[in-house]
């Protein structure tokens, strides 16, 4: 009976490649052309680690950059040119590293500012919510 733990021999298996020079086949190319193309192949396999490892890295930076921004999300907005020129002050004085950073603080003050509001607002989101399941009840409701 065999063990799982237990390491199995190695099988030789003969790869296929349609890359491959065979020395059995009658070849019309000489021995020069027969070199050429087996330096061109060594060479395209000897980049294939240095590429993989430059996806790993890249990878690697993107994931990163993703973690790091969990919390941000692109709004594209339309501004006035007054709203526009004062988020570039912002950026110009040296507050804020783009206009991007600078309407997001804004935006967020403004929210801050405005908690009644969004306190209101969320009210009637629930009781809006509340009376479409009571709606749903009726349909769903046999008579």
């Amino acid at each position: 009976m065999s063990n799982p733990y237990e390491p199995k021999p190695p099988q030789r298996v003969e790869p296929i490649d349609d890359l491959m020079i065979r020395e059995d086949e009658d070849d019309p190319q000489t021995g020069a052309d027969r070199d050429r193309v087996s330096s061109s192949v060594r060479d395209i396999a000897s980049r294939i680690p240095e590429s993989l490892s430059s996806i790993g890295r890249d990878i690697s930076r993107t994931i990163e950059r993703a973690m790091s921004a969990k919390d941000d999300y692109v709004v594209a907005v339309k501004v006035s040119h007054e709203a526009q020129e004062k988020l570039e002050n912002l950026v110009q004085a040296g507050v804020f590293r783009n206009r991007a950073e600078a309407a997001a603080f804004l935006i967020d003050e403004g929210i801050k500012v405005q908690s009644p509001l969004f306190e209101r607002v969320n009210q009637k989101l629930s009781e809006i919510e509340r009376l479409r399941a009571e709606l749903r009840g009726l349909i769903n409701t046999p008579q």
